[in-house]
């Protein structure tokens, strides 16, 4: 198994919280970069203290009630399928303070996106419409885009999130880019999580991450539920006919601009 594919774990509740990923810096590659999935029943409570990290809570699917201690924000979350093509609420929690989230529905699924932060920012609900929504690509190359933290947001001093909706039969992140060079304004270096959700769930795809000299070159068949880890290269997905593909992404690196650089090999599709 690739050290970059992170299978989803079928794991037992807590107190009626299930840890489904937990991606740090100790058990992955990344030095930028943490993700967590967690899923909670009913009632159930998951609360954290943040030492030197920010965080942005997605409410996936679900709703949820966050507080840090001062600010609450109460039954936050906007659908019960991330393929009803509609954004979600988010709230930003900046390092050094303590968060608790409760599920106000039957089943709601979080993620927790992390990234190294100094300076400390004020909390912050990122509402479903405040999500600017994109249409990219064409021909077999559409998605829909969500941008919760683009490098354009105030909110977080490291972090950039975003969702995104592939169509069936179609290719996304692509052409392939990278952006694994701290060498602005040509091209930033951010590392990068992908949390996968398919539908119909027992569909698959296939995420290639890999570098301009191969010494990184893995193809990873990706199903509901995974994460795949970007640490650098190129990492294109393609959607295989009669599936829909969700990803939801986490970026992060010394400086927060997202400036890629395609592959040039297939960079010349943008011009059909």
């Amino acid at each position: 198994m690739s050290e970059l594919l992170r299978k989803f774990q079928h794991t037992e509740a807590i107190d009626g919280v299930k840890v489904i990923h937990d991606v740090t810096k100790e058990n992955s590659p990344l030095n930028y970069v943490g993700f967590k999935l967690i899923e909670l029943s009913q009632k159930a409570q998951y609360k954290e203290m943040l030492g030197s990290e920010e965080c942005c809570i997605v409410a996936v699917t679900g709703k949820i009630t966050v507080s840090d201690g001062t600010a609450v924000f109460e039954n936050i979350g906007t659908r019960d399928s991330v393929f009803e093509r509609i954004p979600t609420d988010s709230v930003y929690v900046s390092n050094g303070a303590e968060f608790t989230i409760s599920a106000t529905s039957t089943n709601a699924k979080v993620a927790l996106c992390y990234s190294p932060s100094e300076e400390a920012k004020p909390t912050k609900l990122i509402k479903a419409e405040e999500n600017s929504v994109e249409q990219r690509g064409k021909f077999n190359n559409q998605r829909l885009v969500h941008n919760i933290l683009p490098d354009s947001h105030p909110a977080a001093n490291s972090l950039l999130v975003v969702e995104v909706i592939t169509e069936t039969a179609n290719w996304s992140s692509y052409p392939p880019h990278k952006h694994d060079q701290d060498n602005l304004p040509e091209e930033s270096f951010l590392e990068e999580t992908y949390y996968h959700e398919i539908n119909p769930k027992q569909g698959f795809l296939f995420q290639r991450v890999y570098t301009d000299d191969r010494s990184l070159d893995e193809t990873m068949a990706v199903e509901n539920g995974d994460v795949v880890i970007v640490p650098k290269g190129y990492h294109p997905v393609g959607v295989p006919d009669g599936y829909t593909s969700y990803y939801l992404n986490v970026m992060a690196g010394p400086t927060r601009i997202w400036k890629f650089h395609n592959d040039k090999d297939h960079e010349w599709i943008l011009n059909r």
